[in-house]
Formats: C-alpha cells, structure tokens, sequence
C-alpha cells in the first residue's frame, strides 16, 4: 500500500508538470504580459541551443517575476526560459525605449561576431506564441553573396507587434532594427518598443500563422498516401489470391500423398513446408531475449497509435514538448502490455525464469535510450548547450521507471503467464530437430530478412521526410491525421509483407521462422538509418560534432524503436498465419 501511495503522488506531481502555461491567457487592461528569452544557436544546427544569456546580452529593467513551471518535455528538448525584464502592459503601447546597453570588450565581442558568423538566431516567447529572430547579419545584409571578411552587425532594436482579440493576446509580431557595427570598446544600446492593435483572430486559431498548409498538404504528400493505398491493394491480393491459390494446390497435394502407401511416398517427389509440421513450433533460440523484444513492440505500437490519436485531438503542436510528454506517460502507462504479450509468449515457449525476462522487458528499451541520451547528454554539457539534461528530470525519470514502469511490467507479465501462458501448438514437435537442407542465395535466412522491410519502408519513406522536416528543420508539424493513416498502411503492409515471407521459408524446409519474421519486419529500421544517413548530407546543412552525434544518435533510437515496433508486427502476423495453415493440415 505504502509502494502504491508513492507511485500516485508521483503520478500526481508529474501530471502537474505537464502543464507548460502559467496562466489562462486571459488579461486586464494594464496587466503584466511576460516576455520569455528561450534559447540561441545556429540557424543550420537546430539542436545546438544555448541558453539566451549565453551571449553577452543585457536584461531589462524589471526584476520581480514569478519562475516558469516547465514540463518534463520541454526540459528534455532542452527549452530554457528566461525572463527577459522588459516591462510590458497588456494594451499599452511603448514608445522606443532604452531597456540596457552593453560595452563590448574582447570577449564580448568575439562572442557577438562568433555568433553572427554563424547564423545565430535566437527564440523568444510572449502568452507561448513563439518568435525567432537573428542576431545580425554581415555585410551588405543577410544574403547568400556574403563573404568571411565583411563587417559583421548586430540588431539592437525589438519592435513587438502584438494583436489582441478581446481579453486574450492572439498573435504577436517581432520586427528587429538598428544595425550597429562589431567593434572592440563601442557599447551597445538594446531598445525595444510595442504596438498594440485589435485582431479579427479568434484564439483557437492563432497558431495557425505558423502551420505550413503548402508544404504539408502538397500534392506529393496525397499522392504518397494514395500509392500505399495502391500497395495495400496489391499485397492484400498477392496474399489473399496467389498465395491462398497455393496454399490450396498444396493441401490437394498433401491429400493425395496421404492416399499413398509408404512405398509411393518415398519414390514421390515430398517437399514443402508440411515436412517441417513436426519443428514449427519449436521454441524459438533465446526465448527470454525474444518475448521481451516482441512484448516491447507491441507495446511502442499501442504508444505510437495512442499518442497520434491524442495529437489529433488534442492539437499538440500548439504546446512546447506536448508530444514528448505525452508519449513519456502514455509508455510508462502501458507498460502492462509489454509484460503481458512478452511474459505470455516467454511461458508458452517454456521459459522458467521469468523474473529476468519481466526485468528485461522493463529495462531493455529504456537502457538503451538512456545509455545514448546520456553520451549525447555527456556533450551537451561540455558545449554548455540548453540541450543537457538536468539532473532533477534524470530523477524524474528514474523515478518513472522504478516506481510506474516496472510494476505494471510485473504485474502483466504475471497476468501474461496466467492468462494465456498455456501453449497449444496445432502439431506435436519431434524430439530430435529435423535438418535443414541447403537452400538457393536468395532463400536464405538474411536474404528474406533484408527483403522484408523494403516494401514496408516504401510505404512510409514520403512520411519520413515530412517528419524529418519538422523535427530537423523548421517546420511544425501538424497533419496528424496524415501519420495515422501512414501508420495502418504500415501495420498492414509489415504482416502482408512478413506473411509472404514465411510461407517461402517454411516451403524451403526452415522452420526458424519466428527470429526471421520478426528481423524480416524489424529490418525496415535499417532502411530508415539509411535514409537519415542521406538526409543528413543532401538535405541540411548541419555541421559540429554536437549536432551530428544527436542527429544520427537519436536517429538510430528511432530506427530500433520502429524496427522493434515492425519486428513484433510481423512476428504477429507470421504467427497467425502458421497457426491458420497447420491447424488444416491432416497429419497422421
């Protein structure tokens, strides 16, 4: 009881971190308004963010305000909200206002002209509308002519256009002003004025400014759709039609040797994948390893589907690591699943240590994120970025997993293996492993393994781009409802695909089916490696250690957890399928 206290006032106290909003939106006429300074850092390296107040700038003259409540997402995307101490009414204007001025030493200077050589731009946000704007620029101005050796200027005046509808604040405007040339000893004098106007927006549609309709709806984005939709028909045909058709001439054909004598079946010609009904359903090598894979798939698969539904309905992109949150409490929530569908396939292989496969069920997807979040963790730190992880939600997180994570795991797992932890095999398995024979190139175990993922990565590499675009670049990405529909084409495509795959294994007499289904199905992860990899040098212009090793470290957490996720899919689907074939097949 004592267990369970803690683990809902943790509950309690993590919910009340989700909310990234200090107040309802809603002000008084002369009412304070809060200007948060976010993050700063290179414009091609999204990722690489420092805290504002890394570079030498000045704050504004008001001190007094009360600290930002941030969400357990927004820390591990590394926001880092600061009060800007610029005095700003709601409704009252703000004529150009000194707010501060800095003398710009050696040091200063350097970390100015560092940062305007290199694009640095930074991020503010008033009533959580976001706005982004350069630190300066060189040169002629801020064009693709500009050469290493020009001037370097910086802006040092914010003009803050703020639309109101109302009550509430419904979009604001960040213009930025007043070049003023890098030198050693010039001091800097940082102004800023504000305009208030009325605005015909309603509040429920003010973030819409900052969606992409052109990009996210164009035509390609339609088409992909439409070509998996070609791809599902085409699969589920070769599945139900050729295959079903032969899987038909072969009962015939096993029937018919059935009515032979021993004799005549020796002289006949007896092949196929009714030969091997006495091994398929051998326990797979490694079971403990095997079910804690599987239980963690299909887990990630009622995350991912659960969390899409939840951003369709909930509009997660108007709320700072909204997603990220999320998909931290819906996994730790669901966690009773994986322990369920690992701990009742691990019984009905004839495991017997089932407290280790619960624990690496529990640990072995968080291990490995966490082993990777925290060598990237480990640079951040040395780079000073925003992106380093706090200590405090490193405690958050353990937390999670001590005291929410791993007793659902148990908990299911103890369900698993009494609920449906009885094997039931439709045939009886031999005592001594039949052998397998020698097969052709391209019926071997890793040339069907790597083959099985290409058609389900082809379903979903259009989407991929979007995705990557949003979470590299500077897109929000909001078409939720296209990624549900991408993510039930390749659940479908995966068990098509997987399906297939088995049945040309078993025909050549190899019933290690259910390591290959799952590495067939899992193996769409390494194309998506591979097209990050591509990304990454033709499609953005990142550069640094930091920023390359987040970019192909998280990387690779995304292609196992969506291998994993593929794996468990089509492990399910091959399952069913030898079930359904061997139930009706007449064995003497």
């Amino acid at each position: 009881k004592t267990q369970m206290r803690v683990a809902l006032l943790l509950v309690a106290a993590l919910l009340a971190l989700c909310s990234a909003d200090e107040h309802d939106h809603e002000y008084g006429a002369g009412e304070e308004v809060v200007l948060w300074m976010n993050t700063v850092g290179p414009y091609h390296n999204r990722q690489e963010t420092y805290t504002y107040f890394t570079l030498p700038f000045c704050r504004g003259p008001v001190e007094s305000i009360s600290h930002h409540h941030e969400s357990i997402g927004e820390a591990l995307q590394g926001v880092e909200l600061e009060f800007s101490g610029l005095n700003i009414k709601f409704l009252e204007n703000v004529a150009k206002t000194q707010y501060c001025s800095v003398q710009l030493d050696d040091d200063k200077y350097k970390a100015f002209e560092y940062a305007v050589r290199n694009h640095y731009w930074y991020q503010m946000y008033l009533d959580d509308l976001p706005m982004w704007a350069l630190v300066g620029d060189f040169g002629h101005g801020h064009t693709d002519s500009e050469q290493d050796g020009d001037t370097a200027f910086i802006w040092t005046h914010k003009k803050l256009d703020i639309g109101y509808n109302g009550n509430q604040i419904v979009d604001v405007n960040l213009t930025t002003s007043h070049r003023i040339k890098l030198m050693p000893g010039v001091t800097l004098p940082f102004t800023y004025e504000v305009h208030w106007a009325p605005s015909s927006v309603t509040f429920e549609k003010r973030y819409e400014k900052y969606l992409d309709p052109t990009f996210f709806q164009h035509r390609i984005h339609w088409f992909s759709i439409f070509n998996s939709f070609m791809m599902i028909i085409f699969l589920v045909g070769l599945v139900s039609m050729i295959l079903m058709r032969t899987l038909r001439k072969d009962y015939a054909r096993y029937s018919k040797d059935d009515e032979l004598d021993d004799m005549e079946r020796d002289l006949g010609d007896e092949y196929g994948w009714k030969l091997v009904y006495g091994d398929v359903f051998r326990a797979p090598s490694n079971p403990l390893i095997f079910s804690s894979l599987i239980g963690t798939g299909f887990q990630l698969t009622v995350v991912s589907l659960s969390v899409i539904l939840l951003a369709i309905m909930g509009d997660f992109y108007t709320g700072r690591g909204s997603v990220l949150t999320s998909f931290i409490f819906v996994y730790a929530a669901t966690s009773l699943v994986a322990g369920f569908v690992g701990g009742s396939l691990y019984s009905r292989n004839g495991g017997k240590e089932w407290i280790k496969q619960t624990l690496a069920t529990a640990a072995g997807l968080p291990v490995v994120v966490s082993a990777v979040a925290f060598t990237i963790n480990f640079i951040a730190i040395y780079y000073r970025a925003s992106r380093a992880i706090p200590f405090g939600i490193m405690l958050v997180v353990v937390a999670i997993w001590v005291f929410i994570i791993l007793p659902l795991t148990l908990v299911g797992s103890v369900l698993g293996r009494n609920m449906a932890g009885s094997a039931t095999p439709p045939c009886r398995i031999n005592s001594v492993p039949r052998p397998i024979p020698e097969k052709k190139w391209f019926m071997e175990s890793w040339a069907i393994v790597l083959v099985g993922g290409v058609l389900p990565f082809a379903s979903i590499f259009i989407e991929m781009y979007f995705i990557f675009t949003s979470f590299w670049a500077y897109k929000i990405y909001y078409v939720y409802g296209f990624m549900l529909l991408v993510f039930l084409i390749l659940i479908v495509v995966t068990v098509c695909v997987n399906i297939v795959c088995t049945y040309f294994l078993l025909n050549s007499e190899d019933y290690r089916w259910q390591w290959i289904s799952f590495l067939a199905g899992g193996s769409v992860g390494i194309y998506v490696y591979l097209y990050s990899t591509y990304y990454f040098f033709f499609k953005t212009r990142m550069f640094g250690m930091f920023q390359t090793t987040f970019y192909f470290g998280y990387m690779a957490l995304l292609s196992v957890a969506l291998g994993c996720l593929c794996g468990s899919l089509g492990y399910a689907g091959s399952y069913v399928f030898v079930h359904r074939i061997y139930r009706n097949l007449k064995i003497d």
